[in-house]
């Protein structure tokens, strides 16, 4: 503790929720896939052992709460209930016996449910809509239980699904549920429980909301009537475990919604269809009265997602006003949540603005930080990029639902940066059985990470950059203003790099790999633009050029390619004070599978909100001086004036060499993805090495 600076001092004081004292102020907020009681399985809920080891390294450093993710109360296949499973409480007895032990506390997050805002998937979407495969697949999945809502209304994800209405026969079991299982809980040690949740628009907060709630029964229409369903669930809770047992309530202070599907950004004035100020002042503190002993808070609902899961354009601190201007209205405990800088955090702490400060997708990627925190070793924690591609990727575009992979549903809170986060099965650093030489060529992060993998592993390496600087590729993608993660996490890397006994050579081509003399080749050179055959296309400017800064655009600019780097390009340069135009083929803007709804939703509603022109089913097919000629899906051209092009229409990959016994192609260079592939494929071969 001697070491820690003055300046974070606030986030190691200890503090109360209700009778339980948590050592410091950092909590570790929830994250799907991360439940004790697994996420998703088809053999149904069961002690999670992956899910206990990440918090077990956690809380040794140093975290002072753990919430984990949503616990349904009812498993999502097969339907049995949590409380129906005493074996697995047997085993989480024996699990907090040996948490506690580190000092830290953890408190079980337990959900009504999700209603609308359950992600149905491309796969699973059409069994629901036709009745004789709903009623087949009941037993395994009950997607009418899983959609249930407080109202008949279209689910998020898939418009032309209505969710049913739940009924009260429906929400009694919930509340006995919540109330049974806490009971568990609490015989198992368990320090507390928390209530999912009046937040980000899921079923408490589907509820409580007028937008989504038109009941005509005792749940719907007055303030008390949609806030019920909350407080009997609290009390329930309390009247079977006692009044001094904690029950937090995840929080959304505002509903940041104009409409459905339709967010408000960051500093926008526009009217609030969901919860605002003026009613989360009264429901906060009409929430405390009804027994919630701490706010967990942020903003947002799936409507407006990128409030509650902020992507890298969200402000740090976003929720932080609101969350803080919260807290004057009740006496319990409040923990903001949202992109929290850990000294904006502290200071907030010191002057009593919130009590503690919540992090999550942070600590996927550095199991260590708060430790290294107090270690006064800030540049050695690894970033998070808040890029969603490992932990929560949901993703959806126009007439489509969840297109995420059913491997990656199944596989929540794993991190894009961190193989061994949630996969440590898979994952997990062994020294080689034999030492060998051992050359990497690239010096892009895919090339770092093989090296610095492979020399944790007990190889010689040597690494090749052909130009005078590391970062290849991810230098002209991190460009941006708010991109300060993605150059947060370049340094990291070479500070990293420059640990292990890796010799690097800059400024050095490899024309042949044989020449090297080396056992084993990985070949990390990364992938080169696409061309389109259009006339005038010599006129335009590649997206790496455009990012680096090598070439320069003019005041109106159009964008062709509105996938993820595109839409990324025209926010840029908006923020620069240019006119963007956005041209893009598809239907959507970034219909990529594994990109993240908050992330892409953002950058809809962004340019929805300022008026960016977006050309959506349109090719480009000339580039004049002055000038773009676009073709629509009839057919139709429209010559629009235009100062300069940028072209963001994809790569191929760019391997030195071919693939053999003894070299191997990771990254764009095997095949073009994302930083997420690039990582992870270098770990699947480095660990066969």
């Amino acid at each position: 503790m001697n070491k820690i600076d003055e300046k974070y001092k606030a986030l190691f004081t200890p503090w109360k929720i209700g009778n339980v004292e948590i050592k410091n102020r950092i909590v570790m907020c929830p994250m799907g896939g991360t439940s004790l009681f697994g996420w998703f399985e088809l053999t149904g809920c069961h002690f999670d052992k992956e899910a206990a080891k990440l918090f077990l390294e956690r809380a040794k450093n140093n975290v002072g709460l753990i919430i984990p993710g949503i616990a349904p109360l009812k498993d999502t296949f097969w339907g049995k209930w949590l409380w129906q499973n005493p074996k697995m409480f047997e085993e989480l007895k024996v699990f907090m016996d040996e948490l506690h032990k580190t000092g830290a506390k953890l408190f079980i997050q337990l959900t009504a449910g999700m209603g609308r805002s359950w992600a149905i998937t491309e796969l699973v979407a059409p069994l629901h809509k036709n009745k004789f495969t709903r009623a087949l697949v009941k037993p395994i999945i009950d997607t009418s239980h899983e959609l249930a809502s407080p109202s008949a209304q279209p689910s998020r994800w898939a418009h032309d699904i209505e969710c049913p209405e739940m009924t009260k026969e429906q929400i009694l079991e919930i509340i006995e549920a919540f109330a049974k299982t806490a009971k568990l809980c609490k015989e198992a040690g368990v320090d507390g429980v928390e209530v999912h949740a009046v937040h980000e628009g899921y079923l408490l907060d589907q509820f409580a909301i007028e937008f989504f709630n038109k009941r005509q029964d005792e749940y719907g229409g007055s303030f008390e009537n949609r806030y019920r369903f909350a407080t009997e669930v609290v009390k329930a809770i309390k009247k079977e475990c006692g009044k001094d047992f904690p029950v937090s309530l995840r929080y959304s202070v505002e509903s940041k919604m104009k409409g459905f599907c339709e967010g408000a950004m960051p500093g926008e004035d526009y009217i609030e269809v969901g919860r605002n100020m003026e009613e989360s002042e009264k429901a906060a503190r009409y929430l405390q009265d009804a027994g919630y002993d701490m706010l967990n808070a942020d903003n947002g609902t799936y409507d407006s997602w990128y409030w509650a899961h902020p992507p890298m354009y969200m402000p740090e601190n976003c929720n932080l006003d609101d969350v803080a201007h919260i807290k004057k209205f009740v006496d319990i405990p409040v923990v903001c949540a949202g992109r929290m800088d850990a000294e904006v955090g502290a200071k907030a702490v010191a002057e009593g603005r919130i009590d503690a400060v919540g992090v999550a997708r942070q600590f996927l990627v550095d199991p260590r930080w708060v430790t290294k925190l107090i270690d006064n070793r800030l540049e050695d924690i690894k970033p998070c990029i808040c890029c969603h591609s490992g932990c929560f990727n949901f993703s959806s575009s126009k007439g489509h639902a969840n297109t995420q992979d059913l491997t990656d549903t199944m596989g929540l809170s794993r991190c894009a940066l961190n193989p061994e986060t949630m996969q440590s099965k898979k994952y997990s650093v062994k020294p080689a059985k034999k030492q060998k030489n051992i050359a990497v060529i690239g010096g892009g992060i895919g090339g770092m990470e093989a090296a610095i993998l492979c020399a944790k592993r007990g190889h010689k390496v040597t690494l090749y950059e052909k130009s005078g600087s590391l970062g290849g590729v991810f230098v002209a993608a991190a460009a941006p203003s708010f991109k300060e993660k993605d150059r947060a996490l370049i340094t990291w890397y070479i500070r990293e790099l420059s640990k292990q006994p890796v010799e690097v050579k800059l400024n050095t081509e490899v024309k042949d790999v044989k020449a090297l003399g080396a056992d084993e080749v990985i070949v990390a050179t990364g992938a080169v633009a696409k061309n389109i055959p259009v006339k005038g296309s010599e006129k335009a400017v590649e997206a790496v050029d455009y990012l680096l800064g090598t070439k320069e655009v003019g005041e109106t600019v159009a964008v062709i390619g509105g996938g993820l780097t595109g839409c990324e390009i025209a926010y840029d340069l908006y923020l620069k004070g240019k006119k963007p135009i956005i041209v893009e083929m598809q239907d959507d803007l970034v219909t990529t599978k594994g990109v993240c709804l908050a992330n892409t939703s953002y950058l809809r509603d962004f340019f929805k909100t300022n008026k960016v022109p977006v050309y959506l089913e349109t090719s480009l097919s000339e580039i004049k001086d002055s000038s773009v000629v676009i073709k629509d899906k009839d057919g139709k051209t429209t010559e629009v004036s235009v100062d300069s092009v940028i072209l963001s229409v994809g790569y191929n990959p760019a391997p030195l060499a071919k693939k053999s016994r003894h070299i191997h192609l990771i990254g764009d260079a095997a095949e073009v993805g994302n930083l997420r592939t690039v990582i992870w494929g270098a770990w699947d071969t480095c660990m066969k090495l």
